[in-house]
């Protein structure tokens, strides 16, 4: 038997490994794979129906905003002008 040997927290073997804290970076990564494996990715289908409705919605919004701004400019011209 191994001669016990006195460190700061007490006393340890010569035969037993001393366990390693796993690096932080690799930590998270694999905690952040793991979540990843979690998660309830879209379809093809419905990425792509969703893609198309953010596309009508973005296009909505600029020619309501294009409409305002036009109608607002000319009314400024009118008060000015």
């Amino acid at each position: 038997m191994a001669e016990p040997t006195k460190t700061k927290k007490g006393l340890r073997t010569e035969n037993k490994p001393v366990k390693k804290k796993p690096n932080k970076l690799v930590k998270w990564w694999n905690e952040t794979i793991g979540e990843l494996r979690k998660v309830s990715w879209p379809t093809k289908e419905e990425a792509l129906r969703m893609t198309k409705i953010v596309l009508v919605v973005v296009v909505a919004m600029a020619v309501f905003l294009g409409v305002v701004d036009f109608i607002f400019s000319e009314l400024i011209g009118l008060i000015v002008g």
